[in-house]
């Protein structure tokens, strides 16, 4: 039987909020040894992503680079954000991410108005249930 997200996945998740200035981003996946941050408004519910990768693109970026000072996760963050259920199939992630060409999924479950974000499953996850098999 195939295994759940669930049982793959990076439990916990770390996050900001959309206010929170990119240099605590930057710093926070810096000191974490992170790739990527989930941003969550004020009910915990996510609301977007920022990964490393998009970090790089605005330093490099002119328009955000003149004001990166002033820039919060909010002004980044990536709001289309792929995610999957921890009852999902790992086969069910593993197309998404080829699919998308992204390399990490939130993992969410419902939370009245919004999705709570429980967990994150990277390829690198993908990669060590394949060599469990």
């Amino acid at each position: 039987m195939e295994r759940l997200v669930g049982e793959v996945m990076h439990q916990g998740v770390l996050t900001c909020r959309r206010e929170t200035p990119v240099q605590d981003v930057a710093r926070q996946m810096s000191e974490q040894d992170i790739s990527a941050l989930v941003v969550v408004n004020d009910d915990g519910n996510m609301i977007g992503l920022i990964s490393r990768t998009d970090l790089v693109n605005a330093r490099l970026y002119e328009q955000y680079w003149k004001h990166w000072r002033g820039l919060t996760a909010g002004h980044i963050m990536v709001t289309d954000v792929v995610a999957v259920r921890p009852n999902d199939t790992m086969q069910t992630a593993s197309k998404l991410m080829m699919e998308r060409r992204i390399h990490r999924v939130v993992v969410v479950e419902d939370a009245g108005e919004g999705v709570k974000p429980v967990g994150v499953l990277s390829v690198t996850d993908v990669v060590r249930d394949i060599a469990r098999d």
